[in-house]
C-alpha cells in the first residue's frame, strides 16, 4: 500500500515553532531521499529540505536554512521537520515525498499535506 500521511500543521505565531511529521509506506521511505515539498497558494511546489537514505546529509533551500531541520526514523519509516523562527512567509500547505517525488501508476502521488499558517 502507498502511503504519505503529513501531520502537525496548524496556526502559529511569527517566531514560533512548529513540528511536522509525516508517515511513509515501505516502499516509498525505504532506501530514498526523502524530502519536505511546500505550495504556497498560486504557486508550484516546492522542494524546501531533503535527506538521505541514511540519514547523513541533508540539504535545505535557502529561505529556510538555519531556521529548518529535517530528520528520520527508518525504523519507523517517519520523516520529520522541525520548524523554528516561522515567518509570515512559510505559510502554506506542506508535503513529503521522496526525492524524487513517488510515482504510482503512471503519476506523481502525493498525500493530503498539512498546512501551516504563520500569522499574528
Amino acid at each position: 500500500q502507498v502511503q504519505l500521511v503529513e501531520s502537525g500543521g496548524g496556526l502559529v505565531q511569527p517566531g514560533g515553532s512548529l513540528r511536522l511529521s509525516c508517515a511513509a509506506s515501505r516502499s516509498i521511505f525505504s532506501l530514498k531521499t526523502m524530502g519536505w515539498y511546500r505550495q504556497h497558494p498560486g504557486n508550484e511546489r516546492e522542494l524546501v529540505a531533503r535527506i538521505s537514505s541514511g540519514g547523513g546529509t541533508t540539504n535545505y533551500a535557502d529561505a529556510v536554512k538555519g531556521r529548518f531541520t529535517i530528520s528520520r526514523d527508518n525504523a519507523k519509516n517517519t520523516v520529520y521537520l522541525q520548524m523554528n523562527s516561522l515567518k509570515p512567509g512559510d505559510t502554506a500547505v506542506y508535503y513529503c515525498n521522496s526525492n524524487p517525488p513517488a510515482v504510482v501508476a503512471g503519476g506523481t502521488y502525493w498525500g493530503q499535506g498539512t498546512q501551516v499558517t504563520v500569522s499574528s
